[in-house]
């Protein structure tokens, strides 16, 4: 059997365009000229390499997650202080969602919009909350074993607390016309980590 031709664009690359174009205008407002625009790619290539609009969306919702799990692990395990690098991505998410036009999670936006009787998107959606719960508990536990937090916390909790803040952040500094909500709401967590 013969292969087909080698594929004239890079897999990645368009597949990380298209995901800042659901990105910006989330599924139902995405057309498919767009993303075949922004992407760089005619109709056929979009469907023989991603299948249809929502499969091409929900295999950018997962790089969108991965993307983000990944960095989010690597400074949450990086050398120093378990709860200092914490405080320090909590800080530096805040920066980032209290910018002007933040586009906030593509994730958490996507969450509000979604049907959520689609089990493939839910599934997803569900699938990245859970890892970044793990990734806050893991550094919280390691907090605590460092004694930077209490050994009376509940690093589970305090780490569904935070997922609700961070997906809190990214949403509400999509409206904010300042940064001062942000920055009480990671003051606040923070404090709270402190006196666990």
């Amino acid at each position: 059997m013969t292969r087909g031709p080698e594929k004239q664009f890079d897999v990645q690359i368009a597949l990380s365009k298209a995901m800042k174009v659901f990105w910006e205008h989330g599924y139902e407002a995405t057309s498919l000229s767009e993303l075949l625009k922004n992407m760089g790619i005619g109709k056929k290539s979009l469907y023989d390499t991603f299948g249809n609009k929502q499969s091409l969306f929900l295999k950018a919702l997962e790089h969108y997650a991965q993307t983000n799990l990944r960095d989010m692990r690597d400074r949450l395990s990086a050398d120093g202080s378990p709860l200092g690098n914490l405080k320090q991505l909590l800080h530096d998410w805040q920066e980032m969602h209290s910018q002007p036009g933040s586009r906030g999670c593509m994730l958490g936006t996507n969450i509000a919009d979604f049907n959520t009787k689609d089990g493939a998107i839910a599934q997803i959606m569900r699938a990245y909350l859970q890892q970044v719960e793990d990734a806050f508990a893991a550094t919280l536990s390691r907090a605590q074993a460092a004694g930077e937090i209490s050994s009376e916390a509940n690093p589970r909790n305090l780490a569904r607390l935070l997922v609700c803040t961070t997906q809190g952040l990214a949403l509400v500094g999509r409206v904010m016309d300042s940064g001062t909500t942000l920055e009480g709401a990671v003051e606040a967590a923070i404090s709270l980590l402190e006196k666990s």
